[in-house]
């Protein structure tokens, strides 16, 4: 590119000798680079680890007691799924993941209105590698619908502890995710979104 430390007359001069090819690579090369400095802003002002304001990093590192939908962990999902009173929803996201941050207050507004119909719990597919593998999260943040699976009447108990109703995948408003709850759980119709 342009040397910084020659005068500005020179540079005027050197941008004149050079060929117009020339020029237009250099105009190409600074777009990119301008680019490539606002992608990096952007991510920097996404990120939880940056943005202690953001409310998805306030919402990681209140107590489980203070939040509609507690961050979890494979062990406690473990104990939930043998301990069913209401019908569940696992919010499979990570903190870098963008969309995940994005849809994180999305969920914790709807968890909140869903308050003592619907459990909704979020898992950190980074700390729980495990979990994640065995619920087949294989893009993020993925919604798992899921319901208590009662036996049938002359049927022994069934191995399974819950029965999935639903998987979706990809960021989504409140709205639509209380009325995926609806259509899943409770005989609402789908949400017109999804159709």
């Amino acid at each position: 590119f342009l040397s910084p430390q020659l005068p500005p007359t020179t540079l005027k001069r050197n941008w004149r000798r050079r060929t117009e090819p020339q020029k237009l690579i250099i105009m190409i090369k600074t777009i990119q680079l301008i680019f490539a400095l606002m992608a990096t802003a952007q991510a920097f002002v996404l990120s939880p680890v940056y943005s202690k304001q953001s409310r998805f990093s306030s919402l990681l590192l209140t107590s489980s007691s203070d939040v509609a939908a507690p961050s979890i962990s494979g062990e406690e999902l473990e104990t939930m799924m043998t301990e069913w009173d209401t019908p569940m929803v696992i919010d499979a996201y990570a903190t870098w993941c963008g969309p995940c941050v994005l849809m994180a207050p999305e969920f914790e507004a709807a968890a909140e209105n869903l308050k003592g119909k619907v459990r909704m719990v979020k898992l950190d597919t980074d700390k729980n590698e495990k979990m994640a593998a065995r619920l087949g999260i294989q893009g993020l943040p993925t919604l798992l619908f899921l319901d208590k699976l009662e036996a049938k009447e002359g049927e022994d108990k069934p191995k399974a502890a819950a029965a999935l109703k639903g998987k979706i995948e990809g960021a989504m408003r409140r709205e639509v995710i209380e009325q995926l709850c609806e259509y899943y759980f409770f005989d609402g119709p789908m949400p017109d979104e999804m159709m």
